[in-house]
C-alpha cells in the first residue's frame, strides 16, 4: 500500500488573510522570509502539496510544512519569528515593521539612503536598537550593488548552449573558456613600501607612476582547470589568431576544440572566420552580451588579479609579465577547475524572478 504521509489539516483563506498575504509576497521590497512564508500559504491554499510548493519556491519540504501548521495553528501571527528565551522585546512588532518599510520603501530628505542615527531619529528608537532591527532583516541601507541585464535576444539560447557544455561536455572535446585580459597596468609606487607589522597593516604611497600596459590572453580547461596563456602588447585580431595557433598547437589533434567567448569584434573578424572554416575541430560559443559571468575565465581572472595584480609593484612591463608567467605556472602546478553547479533553468528562472521584483522588469 502507498504511503500517503502525515496528513494535512485543511488550509482555508479568508478575503482580509489573502489580501494580506499577497501584499506581503508582492512588495518588491519585503523582508524575504516574511514574502516567502506568504508565498508558501497561498500556494498551499490553492491545493499544492508541500513538495509541489517546495519544488516552486526552491526551499525544503520541511520548510513548507513547518510554515503550513504554524499559519492553522496561529494563522497570520503564526508567520513571524517565535519569541526567544530571555526577557521580553521592548520594541512591538508594530514598530519593527514600520522601521522595516521605512527603510525599504523610503530615504531620508536630506540624503540617499538611511543611517542608524537619522533612522533613529526617525522612528524614535536608539541608534543601538535601528542597527539590531537591520541585522535581524539583512538590511545594508550603506551598501550598494551593480548589474547590468542581458539585451541580447538570443539570450535563452546562449545560455542553454554555454551550460550545456558546462554540465554535459562533448566526449572527445576539450572545453575552454577564452578571454584577453586587457590593458594590465605595471604601476610603481612613487615610495617604498611600509611592510606589515604587529597591529599595523602594510602602508603604502597613494600616488604612483605608470610603466605601460600588457595584454592576457587566456583558455581555461574547464575539465582540469589548467590554462593555456599568451601575453602580448597588443590585442588585435591578430593577437587572438596567433592565440588560436598556440590552442591547436597545445589540444592533441584527435580531440575537438569548444571555444567559450564573448562578443568582442576581435573574435568575429573575417580573418578569424577563415581561419576557423580552415580549422573545422574548432567551434566557437558566444556568451549573452554583458554576461560575462557566464564565463569561466573571468573567475579566474579575478584570482589572478587578487592574489598578483592588485597589490603588486613593478616599474617595467617586462617585470610585470615575467610575474604574471610564474604566477600562471604556479598555478598549472596544481590546477583546480570550477565547479559549475547550477542548470540553464534553474538560471533563466532566477532571473525571472529577479525581473519580478525590478519595476517594470516583467513586461
Amino acid at each position: 500500500m502507498p504511503r500517503t504521509g502525515r496528513p494535512k489539516a485543511d488550509l482555508t483563506l479568508t478575503e482580509a488573510e489573502r489580501e494580506q498575504l499577497l501584499g506581503w509576497s508582492r512588495r518588491s521590497k519585503s523582508a524575504q522570509s516574511l514574502a516567502l512564508r506568504s508565498k508558501i500559504i497561498l500556494r498551499c491554499a490553492d491545493g499544492s502539496d508541500n513538495q509541489t510548493v517546495a519544488a516552486q519556491l526552491g526551499c525544503s519540504t520541511a520548510t513548507v510544512g513547518k510554515w503550513r501548521r504554524r499559519f492553522v495553528e496561529k494563522r497570520l501571527d503564526g508567520l513571524t519569528d517565535e519569541p526567544r528565551p530571555g526577557g521580553p522585546r521592548s520594541v512591538r512588532d508594530d514598530v519593527i515593521e514600520q522601521v522595516v518599510v521605512e527603510t525599504l520603501e523610503r530615504t531620508p530628505r536630506d540624503a540617499t539612503h538611511w543611517s542608524r542615527s537619522s533612522m533613529a531619529a526617525e522612528s524614535g528608537l536608539s541608534a543601538s536598537t535601528v542597527g539590531r532591527i537591520w541585522r535581524a532583516f539583512g538590511l545594508k541601507p550603506h551598501l550598494v550593488d551593480t548589474f547590468k541585464l542581458s539585451n541580447d535576444p538570443l539570450f535563452i539560447e546562449k545560455v542553454r548552449d554555454v551550460v550545456g557544455l558546462y554540465l554535459n561536455p562533448p566526449e572527445r572535446a576539450v572545453v575552454l573558456c577564452v578571454d584577453e585580459k586587457s590593458g594590465i597596468q605595471a604601476l610603481n609606487r612613487s615610495a617604498p613600501l611600509l611592510p606589515m607589522m604587529p597591529g599595523v597593516a602594510e602602508r603604502r604611497s597613494f600616488d604612483y607612476a605608470r610603466a605601460g600596459t600588457t595584454d592576457l590572453f587566456a583558455a581555461l580547461d574547464v575539465a582540469t582547470g589548467l590554462v593555456i596563456h599568451s601575453i602580448q602588447r597588443r590585442h588585435r585580431a591578430l593577437e587572438f589568431k596567433k592565440f588560436l595557433n598556440q590552442i591547436d598547437q597545445t589540444v592533441p589533434v584527435d580531440f575537438d576544440v569548444h571555444l567559450i567567448c564573448d562578443n568582442l569584434a576581435t573574435h568575429k573578424t573575417p580573418a578569424i572566420g577563415a581561419w576557423l572554416a580552415a580549422h573545422p575541430r574548432f567551434h566557437l560559443h558566444f556568451t549573452p552580451t554583458s554576461s560575462s559571468w557566464l564565463n569561466q575565465v573571468e573567475r579566474w581572472f579575478g584570482l589572478l588579479t587578487d592574489r598578483q595584480l592588485r597589490r603588486g609593484v613593478h616599474d617595467n612591463v617586462t617585470t610585470l609579465e615575467r610575474d604574471i608567467r610564474s604566477w600562471i605556472e604556479h598555478w598549472n602546478a596544481d590546477p583546480k577547475p570550477f565547479v559549475w553547479t547550477k542548470t540553464a533553468d534553474e538560471i533563466l528562472e532566477r532571473l525571472a524572478r529577479y525581473l519580478q521584483r525590478i519595476p517594470g522588469g516583467g513586461d
